[in-house]
């Protein structure tokens, strides 16, 4: 065995390309691949910078909703609304709400533990002035309120059941909308939680229908226009021939729908719902598909076009790769898909495939008209089976705003502040996002004014708020009254309200009036709509201040964080963004030193700058260098990767070859179980074919055969009785026509005897060791019998001359001799008596009587 010169290099070549070609698209990953922008702020607030609200102090309240009537903030907890001041959080009133000592006995027979057996408020509207309607789930047995409203005070007006408005299990997601005197809602309709449902009295989606619905998980809803919208999580029914995967979709149905004639009466005629692209863009999309939550309806410029987005939290799967990201979306282009293909799988194994427009029926199905009873039944048909549209709503910047990649928390809530101008002009959404860990992160597209076409995350804090980690339920950004009313120099200009399980805090929306903020570069490099550096007293000043739009009185670049009036700082836009190349630190191993500080500072506000240290001169604000530098670069890697591939190469290489010299056999040694007894069957299959092979197996001196003949029998009747050959049929005799051309026949009495012959039997082939002298004693047999011995030529060359010999009376044993002496003859193989078994005494009959008096056997 011997390789060409030239295979080691012809089969290193394609590795090679290959190596350099996934090098090449690591490094088009990580360029497109948004990495985690380390923050410009880290801050942990003390007592005194946070409004906090505790309810129950014996029990866990499980807040979750918010609902702002006035100056007033609705809670929605376990068995209790929550009237709250929005300035200070203060307490102003209580509804409570038990469920009745009956409702709670019969969910405890029904199986649920008693901290489920609770009534759970789900649904808050107001659906009137004066008026509020609560929803809870009353131990897994909805029911609504209505309320009136008089100074503070509730009046319970009505009572009704909640079903298919409110969910029955708590830990259940839905959402409620009130738009034009109707409450929209999606939820669960029954108490297993197996019928999802869209609903608004009395039209709903098709009932345990996973073309309609397929186990959603509502986070949203908002109205606009002619339809009402929700946001919401499900099992993709498309991907379904695939496996298992949850999408993200949004879905609208129309205000003006009145259902459909006869069996349509209570379904909807406009229920209509596409998914909700949140990826990383590329060859290969990185998808984030589980929506958590969304924000309202914001209305603003971007670049040079006005839009209404809505902006979304998505994380990956909980058994995935941990990663979180926020997108905008356009209502335009969430219109656009409603008005494109549908999506259809015209057989159970098929693909799903867009709709033929040819196939659509008129007028269009999911559109508003002004009466739906009156649609054709082909529109109303098509529409129960074809919800699904085959677009995808596409992210409106392109791609996320903002991806976190993260083992320690995944993004949970959204809250927006819409259109923050700045000096100059320009308008900026601030996004604030909670985490299952409590945590609270403030970022803003830096390019959102300039361009809707790119995303450039700048992540301005990072808030800890919580003395121990909880996950965020619920936020929104409330303002009071006092928002033009100066205060202290700075404008008090909202609040973040954030909501856990178990408290309702409040937190300032910046930190621009922070003493640790004492440059113009350290303020301009937080890139923060909310801030700006006063050049004329020479302080960081915040959004509302006299004189906030004329650029002349104020340095701030939120594109850039960096502004020519500024002189060069210790924190420019390349230093507070080291960590976008360097990477930093997550969560609690960052926050270890800071909660030591705290200890010994009970109150106040801890802010930590992130900057370089090469430009620290050892004044003006505490720096933490809580940058970890990484230990190997991509290029690094692949080069590694490449290295070590092309070295297991070349050893693989010649491992096999040196191998395949050391191990070298020649062809004619390959043949499979050379001891064994096959040898006898395979010189049947090749009596006539010419041996021309040399050398086949080795070391047979002698091999003995005794092969079945032509016998003489003599008549003894008594010896066919038992013998197989009474079962065939008797042939004619000569003189009743019997044909003299017929090579064999049998004799009612032609077997031979046992005392003469040792007897044979005509139909088996007894194969043995024992050598001739072993017969088995009524009818033919074969023996063979084997000697081993060294020449193997001998032994080839005979057997290839073997062939059939005519055949003749008595006992014989024909002897195939591997001997120099025979096989060097090259004559037939020899017929000789066998010592073993002599041949008795015969005449030499005519050839018919041969035949007559004779059995027939096969003999190679």
């Amino acid at each position: 065995m011997s390789f060409p010169r030239n295979q080691l290099s012809a089969s290193t070549i394609p590795l090679i390309l290959s190596l350099i070609v996934l090098s090449s698209t690591v490094q088009s990953i990580q360029g497109v691949w948004q990495e985690n922008v380390r923050p410009k702020l880290y801050v942990e607030l003390g007592s005194e910078e946070i409004l906090r609200f505790q309810g129950n102090d014996t029990t866990i309240d499980n807040f979750k909703l918010m609902l702002r009537d006035g100056n007033s903030l609705l809670i929605g907890a376990r068995n209790i609304v929550y009237n709250l001041s929005i300035s200070d959080l203060g307490e102003q009133q209580r509804l409570i709400w038990y469920s009745p000592e009956d409702d709670v006995k019969m969910c405890v027979v029904k199986g649920k533990d008693e901290e489920a057996c609770q009534n759970y408020i789900r649904v808050l509207v107001v659906p009137s002035p004066g008026k509020l309607q609560v929803c809870g789930t009353n131990s897994f047995r909805p029911m609504c309120h209505l309320y009136q409203i008089n100074a503070n005070n509730y009046t319970l007006e009505m009572e009704k059941p909640g079903q298919a408005v409110c969910p029955y299990d708590p830990q259940h997601n839905s959402t409620a909308v009130f738009a034009d005197n109707e409450l929209y809602s999606g939820t669960v309709a029954d108490f297993s939680g197996s019928d999802p449902i869209i609903y608004r009295e009395p039209l709903q989606t098709e009932q345990y229908d996973s073309l309609s619905l397929n186990a959603p998980n509502f986070v949203s809803s908002f109205t606009q226009g002619d339809f009402v919208y929700f946001f919401f999580r499900e099992t993709a029914v498309e991907y379904i021939n695939c496996g298992k995967s949850v999408y993200s979709r949004v879905a609208r149905v129309c205000k003006w729908d009145k259902g459909g004639p006869h069996r349509f009466r209570n379904r909807w005629t406009s229920f209509l719902k596409s998914r909700l692209n949140c990826s990383m863009p590329g060859d290969f999309p990185f998808y984030f598909n589980e929506i958590q939550s969304a924000s309202n309806l914001i209305e603003g410029r971007y670049g040079h076009t006005n839009s209404k987005l809505i902006y979304g939290v998505f994380t990956t799967p909980p058994n995935s790769i941990p990663g979180s990201a926020v997108c905008a979306f356009s209502l335009q282009d969430i219109a656009d898909t409603f008005e494109g293909n549908f999506k259809e799988q015209s057989g159970i194994n098929s693909n799903w495939l867009p709709v033929n427009s040819a196939k659509v029926p008129d007028p269009r199905p999911g559109s508003c008209h002004n009466d739906s009873r009156t649609l054709p039944d082909l529109t109303l048909n098509f529409i129960k089976t074809h919800s699904l549209m085959d677009e995808n709503v596409p992210a409106f910047f392109g791609q996320p705003i903002l991806i976190r990649t993260s083992t320690m928390y995944r993004f949970t809530q959204i809250a927006v502040d819409p259109q923050i101008k700045t000096p100059g002009g320009k308008t900026y959404d601030v996004i604030f996002v909670g985490t299952d860990h409590g945590k609270i992160i403030k970022a803003v597209n830096a390019d959102s004014a300039d361009s809707s076409k790119k995303a450039t995350s700048v992540v301005i804090e990072e808030l800890d708020v919580l003395a121990k980690s909880e996950p965020i339920r619920n936020m929104e950004i409330v303002r009071t009254v006092q928002y033009d009313q100066p205060k202290d120099g700075n404008y008090d200009d909202g609040k973040l309200v954030i909501v856990t399980d178990s408290q309702v805090i409040a937190v300032r929306l910046h930190r621009c009036n922070s003493d640790k903020i004492t440059s113009c570069s350290e303020c301009v490099a937080l890139q923060d709509p909310y801030c700006a550096w006063d050049k004329i007293q020479g302080k960081c000043r915040s959004h509302g201040a006299p004189r906030w739009m004329e650029e002349n009185y104020y340095y701030q670049s939120v594109a850039t964080g960096q502004h020519a009036a500024c002189p060069s700082g210790k924190m420019t836009s390349k230093d507070a963004n080291a960590g976008e190349q360097k990477g930093y630190r997550n969560d609690m191993d960052m926050m270890d030193s800071h909660n030591r500080l705290m200890k010994n500072q009970p109150s106040g506000e801890v802010i930590n700058i992130m900057q370089d240290s090469k430009s620290f001169d050892g004044t003006g604000p505490q720096i933490t260098p809580d940058i970890m530098t990484a230990q190997y670069s991509v290029e690094t890697l692949v080069m590694a990767v490449l290295a070590g591939s092309i070295f297991a190469l070349l050893v693989g290489f010649l491992t096999g070859y040196f191998c395949g010299r050391r191990c070298h056999k020649d062809e004619d040694d390959n043949l499979p179980y050379p001891d064994t007894e096959y040898e006898y069957f395979e010189q049947r299959q090749n009596v006539n074919r010419i041996q021309t092979e040399p050398k086949l197996l080795p070391q047979v001196d002698e091999v003995t055969y005794a092969e079945p003949v032509l016998l003489p029998q003599t008549s003894s009747q008594n010896k066919m009785q038992n013998s197989p050959k009474s079962t065939l049929r008797k042939p004619m005799s000569l003189h009743h026509g019997g044909n003299s051309d017929a090579l064999f026949q049998f004799q009612p009495d032609g077997y031979n005897t046992r005392d003469t012959y040792r007897g044979r039997d005509n139909f088996g082939t007894l194969r043995s060791h024992q050598g001739d002298n072993y017969r088995r004693g009524d009818g033919f047999s074969t023996t063979r019998s084997v000697k081993k011995g060294l020449n193997t030529n001998a032994r080839n060359r005979s057997l290839g001359r073997l062939r059939r010999q005519p055949p003749r009376h008595g006992i014989a044993t024909q002897h195939r001799s591997d001997s120099p002496q025979n096989s060097s003859s090259g004559s037939s193989p020899v017929m000789s008596h066998s010592s073993s078994s002599p041949a008795p005494p015969s005449s030499s009959p005519s050839p018919q009587g041969s035949l007559k008096n004779c059995s027939y056997i096969y003999r190679d």
